[in-house]
């Protein structure tokens, strides 16, 4: 079955200790919807650096990426359903869903 990651881009902080609390809450809901097709559910990122190509590493990154969900669907379309259902999106974030390509050793 295929693997897809939904990549996390932007987004606006809550402006209150409250509103961060209402915000998680959804977000754990729509975590716990997910169930078995969640692989790695929750993954936010800190402390970026980025290696650039002469070697040189400098803080922060070339993109506004800020986690990831891996899930795991039959397809596309279902990646997209769940994507869509998630609370990220109503902090103005936005959400790249991209399936994994399984490479062969």
């Amino acid at each position: 079955m295929p693997q897809y990651m939904i990549t996390y881009l932007g987004g606006n902080p809550p402006s209150t200790p409250e509103e961060g609390k209402q915000h998680f809450a959804k977000y754990k809901t729509w975590l716990a919807s997910l169930g078995s097709a969640a692989l790695s559910p929750a993954n936010p990122l800190k402390q970026v650096h980025t290696v650039n190509s002469d070697g040189s590493v400098t803080s922060g990154g070339t993109t506004n990426m800020s986690g990831f969900t891996l899930i795991q669907v039959e397809s596309m379309e279902e990646a997209l359903g769940h994507a869509k259902a998630c609370p990220f999106l109503d902090i103005g974030g936005s959400l790249e869903v991209s399936e994994l390509v399984q490479m062969k050793m």
